[in-house]
């Protein structure tokens, strides 16, 4: 059963959150800096699978949450994992940690696990492909009626890292069996070291109307709103603080203004000290790039 949050409307934004000390710290970290939507992590982030969540924690991760400003919640998975990973042990205990992640998520009534696709270590983009649809498939089957969707990231194309184009993201999609748990989030700094161009508004439109035709905007239901350290094209994954990079305040003043993306988490991973001074600093940057709407 998912965890049902107040109607609250308006700009849902915040950033990956720290559960250092319990999964519910997490909502009370994002409450001090005025988060209405957060990421964190279920498990310890360095191990394959974590202890169990116990009963209390969970119980007191649902109250603040309900008692909070914030929903809904992203997770990000372990970077651990590798759904299409070439040596054999890996992969499976890639599908594993999957399957616990999103126990842990559906035991929480977390929403969205996001996930990166994976990097095919020199088996081929295509074999990737087939092999993470499989991975998922077999994930899926194991974890019948879960209501948390797995949301394929978006990525920079390091490396030999899948899903640094829309048309891969398609392809494990339609790959998939069961459609209907699979989502999507964008990662600003990602689809602009592989190549978007969402600095000028000719280009941010170009962006978003392949994404549309080819992925459909219906299935995005995240963003990671981080600036780029690398050049357009770069395929480097390297975040920067919000108009610090090469994406700059252009970028992110036409994503903060679209209104199609108005009831979408916007979620920022930038680095940050223990008193979330960067990430405060960040989502006033971000407001500040809002144009009044009419009537407001």
């Amino acid at each position: 059963m998912q965890t049902k949050h107040p109607d609250r409307g308006g700009l849902l934004l915040g950033a990956h959150m720290s559960i250092a000390g319990g999964v519910h710290t997490a909502i009370e970290r994002g409450n001090r800096i005025g988060c209405t939507t957060i990421q964190m992590f279920v498990k310890n982030n360095n191990q394959w699978l974590g202890k169990p969540l116990a009963e209390t924690d969970r119980a007191t991760y649902k109250d603040l949450l309900l008692k909070s400003s914030i929903g809904p919640v992203v997770v990000h998975d372990t970077y651990l994992i590798n759904l299409c990973a070439k040596d054999k042990s890996i992969l499976r205990k890639s599908r594993a940690a999957l399957k616990d992640e999103l126990n842990r998520c559906e035991l929480l009534g977390v929403a969205y696990l996001n996930f990166h696709p994976g990097a095919h270590v020199g088996l081929g983009e295509t074999e990737g492909i087939k092999l993470i649809a499989e991975s998922l498939d077999i994930v899926h089957d194991q974890t019948k009626g879960y209501h948390v969707k797995s949301v394929i990231e978006t990525t920079a194309g390091q490396g030999t890292a899948i899903g640094y184009r829309f048309e891969q993201i398609r392809s494990i999609i339609d790959a998939v069996e069961i459609k209907e748990r699979m989502a999507v989030c964008v990662d600003t700094c990602h689809v602009f070291a592989a190549g978007y161009d969402i600095t000028t508004e000719a280009g941010y439109e170009k962006t978003f109307d392949e994404f549309d035709a080819i992925i459909g905007l219906a299935n995005l239901v995240a963003f990671h709103v981080n600036d780029s350290k690398r050049p357009l094209g770069s395929r480097v994954d390297r975040h920067e603080h919000i108009g610090k990079g090469y994406i700059g305040l252009a970028g992110f003043r036409l994503l903060m203004n679209d209104e199609r993306f108005r009831s979408i988490p916007k979620i920022l991973e930038t680095v940050k000290g223990p008193d979330m001074e960067e990430d405060i600093a960040n989502m006033k940057v971000l407001r500040r790039l809002i144009k009044p709407r009419q009537g407001e």
